[in-house]
């Protein structure tokens, strides 16, 4: 992807449970709350149109803190429409995570974030790659998972997605807790994401998780 513009040190965060961006991968969003219909249509008057996805922290809340992951993904709005009662259907493209150095405190009805970018220079490269993916035996792994779920898939489109698309497709879209959903975002690598998502799957069908697999 290329990139026009610097990444801003001050950036609008969306703190949304389950929803999951990821560099390179695309989130569509519903906007119809006042404060986050502010926040896009401050965030298309500047340059890069980014917004800051991140997961809300229960225990740093009761901890005092922000209430927020120390993690996020900022994304670029690259698709937007209007309807007639005045919400927003957008579209977010993963640009690069983030680390959240301090909440900012201002007059804006959303929440903004000085945020670092250090360490996560490779989210902004073409690609990532998984070695050592065994791409027959996921999809098996991940139809066992489906048929326990009672969910259908379009096989023929999953088994020609690359690594990085299918991997990171299934990343956002699977239903985990959001603690599970932040373990995603924050693997260093695809990989180490792929592991992850298969240690999920795996657990999910023996039976842990809150919705357990009969």
């Amino acid at each position: 992807m290329s990139r026009r513009f610097d990444l801003p040190g001050t950036i609008p965060v969306f703190p949304l449970p389950g929803a999951l961006l990821l560099p390179r991968a695309r989130l569509p969003l519903h906007i119809f709350e006042p404060r986050y219909l502010a926040m896009l249509d401050d965030a298309l008057k500047t340059e890069a149109r980014i917004i800051g996805m991140i997961q809300p922290d229960r225990m740093a809340e009761r901890d005092g803190g922000t209430g927020l992951h120390r993690i996020g993904c900022a994304g670029r709005v690259t698709q937007f429409s209007e309807t007639e009662d005045g919400r927003y259907m957008i579209t977010l493209t993963g640009l690069s995570r983030f680390r959240v150095s301090r909440e900012v405190e201002g007059f804006t009805p959303y929440r903004r974030c000085e945020v670092s970018w250090e360490g996560f220079e490779r989210d902004l490269e073409s690609g990532d790659s998984d070695p050592c993916f065994d791409r027959g035996a996921f999809l098996k792994l991940l139809d066992r998972y489906f048929d326990a779920r009672g969910l259908s898939a379009d096989w023929a489109t999953l088994k020609e997605a690359d690594d990085e698309l299918l991997i990171n497709s299934l990343s956002m879209l699977l239903e985990f807790a959001v603690e599970d959903k932040q373990a995603l975002l924050e693997a260093p690598s695809l990989q180490t994401r792929r592991e992850t998502l298969v240690t999920l799957i795996e657990y999910a069908l023996r039976g842990g998780g809150e919705d357990n697999i009969q």
